[in-house]
């Protein structure tokens, strides 16, 4: 079945984050990290089927939800989830900060990859913790712009006994890499060495391009899955945002009984009914006539498609302008792009675009790297196109 990631659907004036938070309404808005595609229409479909009952009250999670996220990660990547060790949250935002919180007391050390998604840095200070950053090494390899771990920094960083939490970020946003196996193993290595728990952020873990692949940071090994606590959701891969809900998947009983804790604490345990829902449809029930195995990835499929077109356009767009570079989309539907050579910030990049060319993007400093900026392409083409166009024709002035 070919799906819709061509139509245009209005959002402005719906309350919408993206759209209505622009200063005026001739603005694009390619910033914050959802989509403009319209959601599957099998989600809608059971969406409306509990919409039609009428009563909305508060929501047990069934058996059939579990099934439909082991079976979706077992049958995708191989990777045989323990039932007895999920638990449901909000939003994977908030379950970074049960995990932080869980894991690491005050003043104690949470390390992370920068450029980094500004949650991690806003969700280690809220938690009252210690931000310890080990950048990214920033490479030109095969004549294309990319980052690399930095393992001997991580080693010195996860040596300090203060430290106690390595946050991942697997796809990595915004640098756009899909880490591989053999980075993610010494990654473990490490933290296992130090006794650094690892917690990975997967969130955008369906979003990969042509030619690179997801792995999850649990398939790793079964010893370093143990000691790690992983956090998705299917959100950002179905656009469902706005339902609230999100899995934290732990290694251990353990962490399991320190987690559950803090998610109490928070009371940050009931979710909403249409999440459940939309996960088991997205995902896909075995055996349950409802909810069919089989259209998620083949709607998926697409929708990286649509992505990846879009990226090409920019980075067609940009080609010209020497003073750019976009980095390599391997993961993710944000593309990152290297402003130094203008002199000017990425932020500032992100005010002219919106004051002069009436699109809005995000300027590096909120990762941790104002030399940057951040494109969302996650839109129907014709809005891509002509978001792309105003930032090209802004970029060509500076």
């Amino acid at each position: 079945m070919k799906y819709d990631f061509e139509s245009l659907t209005p959002r402005r004036g719906t309350n919408c984050v993206k759209w209505d938070l622009a200063p005026s309404d001739d603005i694009i808005p390619m910033w914050v990290a959802d989509m403009d595609f319209k959601v599957a229409p099998f989600i809608v479909e059971a969406l409306q089927r509990r919409l039609d009952h009428n009563i909305y009250g508060y929501v047990t999670v069934p058996g059939k939800y579990y099934d439909a996220l082991c079976s979706w990660f077992d049958r995708r990547y191989g990777w045989k989830i323990d039932r007895s060790l999920v638990q449901y949250t909000i939003g994977v935002v908030p379950a970074i900060s049960v995990a932080v919180h869980a894991l690491a007391g005050p003043g104690e050390g949470v390390i992370f990859q920068t450029p980094a998604y500004n949650c991690f840095f806003s969700s280690v200070r809220n938690q009252g913790t210690a931000l310890v950053e080990s950048p990214l090494r920033y490479v030109e390899k095969d004549g294309r712009m990319t980052y690399e771990m930095d393992f001997e920094d991580l080693e010195k960083k996860a040596s300090d006994p203060n430290n106690k939490v390595f946050l991942l970020c697997n796809p990595h946003n915004p640098a756009g890499r899909c880490w591989t196996r053999e980075e993610l193993r010494k990654v473990g290595e490490i933290c296992h060495r130090h006794g650094v728990t690892v917690v990975s952020d997967e969130i955008h873990c369906e979003i990969v391009m042509p030619g690179h692949e997801f792995v999850p940071y649990a398939t790793v090994s079964e010893e370093l899955a143990k000691d790690a606590v992983i956090l998705n959701s299917p959100s950002k891969s179905f656009n469902t945002a706005g339902l609230q809900l999100a899995n934290i998947i732990c290694g251990n009983k353990d962490l399991c009984g320190k987690i559950e804790k803090v998610i109490n604490v928070f009371e940050v345990c009931d979710v909403n009914p249409f999440g459940v829902e939309a996960l088991m449809a997205a995902y896909g029930v075995p055996g349950d006539g409802n909810y069919p195995v089989g259209p998620g990835e083949e709607w998926l499929r697409q929708m990286n498609a649509a992505v990846y077109e879009n990226y090409k356009v920019l980075c067609e767009a940009l080609a010209p302008l020497k003073k750019f570079k976009v980095c390599t989309l391997e993961g993710t539907y944000l593309a990152w792009v290297d402003c130094r050579a203008t002199g000017l910030g990425g932020k500032q990049i992100q005010d002219i675009l919106l004051n002069d060319n009436k699109v809005w993007v995000n300027g590096g400093a909120m990762y941790g790297d104002d030399n940057f900026f951040r494109v969302n392409l996650a839109c129907p083409p014709s809005l891509a196109e002509e978001g792309i166009r105003r930032i090209a024709e802004g970029l060509s002035k500076l």
